[in-house]
């Protein structure tokens, strides 16, 4: 047999939860005469036994966790009902085949708060990425400037007398090598210089 249920139980910090879970079960076929002789028909064990049974046991067990823990810690929440049932019904010749919740829905303000919490966690993680983000960057800028404050200090320690002669010297031969050995025409400035050419 199966059969599925809908009630209203409450969590451990007073949440209202409405709970759908489906059962499957079965007799015992060695008691099935019996099941029948002390309860009656399948409709009347349904009624008289499963119904009662599947609603205390959800209640025990919501009782026993947060709103917040029945979302987190459904199989062990389904696991405890299941024991409870197998319990509860083995006395009266009743076998569970399985037992599942289908669904927990939570009062609109308590979904309204899950999805604030959610919301400012993952702002909270933001800024936390953002922070160390930030440092990291600041670390690096150091480095960099200490980098080259060690670099302009190295270079001031070797720039001696003898190294600005021996840099002017190279530039000044790097000019000559270049020159093709003709004198500008034009010079900079206001008055051009004018090349004179003897008459033939």
């Amino acid at each position: 047999q199966k059969g599925e249920g809908e009630g209203e139980a409450a969590s451990k910090d007073l949440q209202t939860i409405h709970t759908k879970v489906a059962l499957n079960y079965h007799l015992k076929p060695e008691r099935v005469a019996i099941t029948f002789r002390d309860i009656g028909s399948p409709q009347e064990v349904g009624e008289r036994i499963i119904v009662p049974a599947v609603q205390e046991a959800v209640k025990a067990a919501t009782a026993q966790y947060t709103a917040e823990e029945l979302i987190s810690k459904r199989s062990e929440v389904r696991d405890r009902i299941r024991a409870y049932l197998i319990d509860r019904l083995g006395k009266h010749g009743i076998l569970v085949d399985e037992f599942s919740i289908v669904n927990f829905d939570f009062s609109k303000s308590f979904n309204d708060a899950i999805e604030a919490k959610t919301t400012a966690e993952q702002l909270k993680l933001k800024a936390e990425r953002d922070l160390q983000r930030i440092r990291v960057e600041a670390e690096q800028k150091v480095a960099q400037a200490q980098a080259e404050a060690q670099a302009l200090k190295l270079q001031k320690q070797e720039i001696t007398p003898e190294l600005i002669k021996l840099r002017e010297i190279e530039a000044q031969r790097m000019a000559i090598d270049k020159w093709n050995g003709v004198l500008p025409s034009v010079t900079g400035g206001a008055v051009p210089f004018i090349q004179l050419v003897q008459p033939q």
